[in-house]
């Protein structure tokens, strides 16, 4: 069974709804809980998604456990049975909730990519740039970059992320913090590409979102899903083509084949769409965390 909303299974003011997530107010900590919606070019589509919100949450618990020794994260603990009368349906919600510190978000979207695609591409060829930083002429699209680059974002919480070159982050964030997320970013996205390579998989891209506890830089939201990475099967991987994606690309595919006129919100989607969308979310989590 999907989850489109935990609102009526907690019992704590609901702070913020985004497209995936939830987050409640525990007084000392938050709650995130990991809903099964799915959203693509800026819609929440229906129906929502089974087992979307349980690999999320799962994988991201995953990783920052992983990735625990290198860096600090927000992670408190994700076992629904100490929220104890807080949830109504613990079953519900036993593979999907994670509990955090409560911490100060940097609003900087941090952005490795060790492949030229999406974005970063339309960026290149335009301009021959990504985010201000110069590339070697002739690459070809989907290109693997000698050097990870590091292209940050500034967040926006209304509309797209603006994507803003090193020496404007220094200004908004200043240069110490800047140069210390980059620094961290750049360590995750190595360590991450290495692990997923041993598992047949290529990691094109990555974001992260840190936070501030007592004056110190942690991890927090999610690391390495389908949502906030670009995963490619090894498979699958050619230049010069739009590379079928390991996550809800079943859904992107289905809409751009539609009349759908992107101005309003699209019909539900086929039971067939959303069934080979559920595979892919299980297929790489099962890949990745054999």
């Amino acid at each position: 069974m999907a989850l489109s909303t935990a609102a009526d299974l907690v019992k704590a003011p609901l702070l913020y709804k985004g497209k995936v997530r939830e987050l409640y107010d525990l007084g000392e900590h938050f709650l995130i809980v990991v809903t099964d919606r799915i959203s693509a070019f800026d819609y929440v589509l229906d129906p929502a998604v089974p087992e979307k919100g349980n690999v999320l949450n799962q994988l991201s618990s995953f990783w920052f456990e992983l990735t625990g020794s290198m860096m600090d994260n927000h992670v408190v603990h994700t076992d629904v049975n100490q929220l104890g009368d807080l949830v109504t349906e613990p079953e519900l919600l036993k593979n999907r909730i994670m509990v955090t510190r409560k911490a100060e978000r940097i609003d900087i979207e941090c952005v490795v990519r060790g492949y030229i695609t999406g974005g970063g591409w339309r960026q290149y060829e335009t301009t021959g740039e990504v985010n201000g930083i110069k590339l070697p002429e002739g690459l070809r699209k989907n290109a693997k970059l000698e050097v990870p680059i590091f292209t940050p974002a500034a967040k926006n919480d209304v509309g797209h992320d603006e994507d803003i070159p090193m020496e404007r982050m220094k200004e908004l964030v200043g240069d110490a913090l800047a140069i210390e997320l980059q620094e961290k970013s750049l360590r995750l996205y190595e360590f991450a590409r290495d692990y997923c390579d041993q598992r047949g998989i290529i990691l094109a891209d990555c974001k992260f979102e840190f936070g501030i506890v007592d004056g110190k830089v942690i991890l927090i939201d999610e690391i390495f899903t389908p949502d906030a990475s670009r995963f490619w099967a090894k498979e699958n991987y050619a230049l010069d083509i739009e590379i079928d994606s390991m996550d809800k690309e079943p859904v992107r595919t289905y809409l751009a084949g539609t009349d759908w006129d992107k101005n309003s919100k699209p019909d539900p989607l086929p039971q067939e769409v959303v069934e080979a969308t559920t595979a892919r979310y299980v297929d790489i989590y099962k890949r990745l965390t054999k």
